[in-house]
């Protein structure tokens, strides 16, 4: 059995020339440099300002976003001391059959959000209307907005976020691995350090 695939670029590719072509890929779209490097810290100051406040970071996402949201809502709650919550799918079910799917996001921000709360919200296309009508909600409530996006430079949701880290790909997978990356490396930030025993709670108190 032959074992060619098609490369996006139209070339043709074994297994190992795909996979060392889609590394590449990755290593391009999550590189940290530049303003993207700049949001990363940007975005670990608001969650830092979010737990000082006594707040807690809210994160909105679907399907593999979501699970990213539940990812760093553990990790900020557990391992950076900052408290988190993702949406389970009791809530979802339940707010989208109430509100609609397009609101649910909306909805919750409307029920659960403080003054001293701060909003996360990923969408690998930043074209999900839920998402959007989340930013937008957020921002009317005069909380902090974090967006995570990709595809189109021009997508709506990047231009909701303060910090707006977008991944320059097409690919969703890349997109979704270049969030999640990204986020980790926030709460990374955060705790000082990219070693740590997972098993111990640090609690680390939010310093200035």
């Amino acid at each position: 059995m032959r074992d060619w695939k098609l490369a996006v670029n139209g070339a043709f590719m074994n297994d190992r020339e795909f996979l060392d072509d889609y590394y590449a890929r990755l290593c391009r779209a999550a590189r940290v440099d530049g303003a993207l490097g700049e949001g990363i810290i940007q975005l670990r100051d608001a969650w830092r300002k979010t737990g000082k406040a006594g707040g807690r970071v809210l994160l909105f996402g679907n399907g593999g976003s979501a699970a990213i949201c539940a990812h760093i809502a553990i990790d900020l709650s557990k391992n950076a001391g900052i408290p988190a919550m993702s949406f389970d799918v009791a809530a979802v079910t339940c707010l989208a059959n109430d509100y609609g799917h397009e609101n649910w996001m909306r909805s919750a921000i409307d029920i659960w959000a403080t003054p001293a709360d701060s909003v996360v919200v990923i969408s690998s296309s930043g074209k999900s209307l839920n998402t959007i009508a989340a930013a937008a909600r957020a921002r009317e409530r005069k909380l902090s907005v974090a967006t995570l996006t990709g595809m189109a430079a021009d997508n709506p949701l990047r231009a909701l976020g303060t910090p707006s880290l977008w991944c320059d790909s097409d690919s969703y997978n890349i997109v979704e691995t270049s969030h999640q990356f990204w986020l980790m490396a926030a709460v990374d930030l955060l705790i000082g350090s990219p070693v740590y025993s997972a098993s111990k709670p640090l609690r680390t108190k939010p310093t200035s």
